[in-house]
């Protein structure tokens, strides 16, 4: 199979959040993915049930000799290593991992939906995507990650400052 480009969204609010991110970017490193820029982290505020902490997310590219479906595999896989749990529908957890894009497939299959059908609604997912890859246009809407962030409110979504 020939290498893909793919985007995935990073995400964590429980835990050691920039720790659970960064060793998300080590696991994919060390198999799935080659070639992956990271973009800058971002803190943002959660949706979903209330009493919630901020998340930090960001996008990776990379490439991938992987099928969609086995690349979603092994997210999911990453995802339990570093103890996700699937308690409430966008509730907490330790690390969030999106396929947002796969060398610009159109999918819908149980379970895997490409581009990932909330992308463009999404500025905490928009912000970093735009920064990772710039010049990445939305398969079915036609628009750059840009064009789309312009649309939304990013009052919520900050690049993250450790110190």
């Amino acid at each position: 199979m020939e290498e893909a480009l793919v985007l995935i969204a990073l995400g964590s609010n429980l835990g050691d959040r920039a720790g659970f991110l960064l060793g998300a970017v080590a696991a994919l490193s060390s198999g799935a993915l080659a070639d992956i820029a990271l973009s800058p982290i971002y803190e943002t505020a959660p949706l979903g049930p209330p009493g919630q902490g901020p998340y930090l997310n960001a996008v990776l590219a990379g490439r991938t000799r992987l099928s969609p479906r086995a690349l979603l595999d092994e997210l999911l896989a990453i995802e339990n290593s570093f103890g996700r749990q699937r308690k409430e529908r966008w509730g907490p957890r330790t690390l969030d991992l999106d396929l947002l894009d796969y060398a610009g497939q159109v999918l819908d299959e149980p379970g895997l939906q490409l581009p990932h059908p909330r992308l463009h609604e999404r500025a905490f997912v928009l912000a970093p995507l735009a920064d990772v890859a710039p010049n990445w246009r939305h398969p079915l809407l036609g628009e750059t990650a840009a064009e789309l962030l312009a649309g939304l409110d990013v009052s919520g979504v900050h690049r993250w400052r450790p110190y």
